[in-house]
């Protein structure tokens, strides 16, 4: 009998697919680039890039499977979009791991100390 994941193990399985898909060097700087220039169509983030507009479209769908961008059709274009959401989810998973850290650190600090 398998048991339904548990909401720590739902966030976990959330914040892999993101950090899997930031691991890539071409989505992550697709992602920097949507940050800081918004919204654009496959052919401007096509547009100086290294690889090849087909190699884009299948990047920044991984974004999307990763939940981290959309598109919406204008006209004959996809314009994508980044959707910060899962950023922030990911971010509370990392504050989450540091304050572990934190307090594992801090225990074994009060350990040594008293030895």
């Amino acid at each position: 009998m398998s048991r339904a994941p548990n909401a720590a193990a739902r966030k976990v399985a959330s914040a892999a697919l993101v950090f899997a898909a930031l691991g890539d060097e071409t989505r992550l700087a697709l992602v920097s680039r949507l940050a800081s220039e918004g919204p654009r169509s496959i052919a401007e983030l096509s547009a100086g890039a290294s690889v090849t507009r087909q190699a884009i479209t299948k990047h920044l769908r991984a974004l999307a499977v990763a939940g981290l961008a959309r598109d919406t059709r204008r006209g004959r274009e996809s314009i994508w979009e980044l959707t910060p959401g899962r950023l922030e989810s990911a971010r509370g998973y990392l504050d989450d791991v540091s304050a572990h850290w934190d307090l594992a650190l801090g225990r074994l600090r009060a350990f040594v100390e008293e030895t």
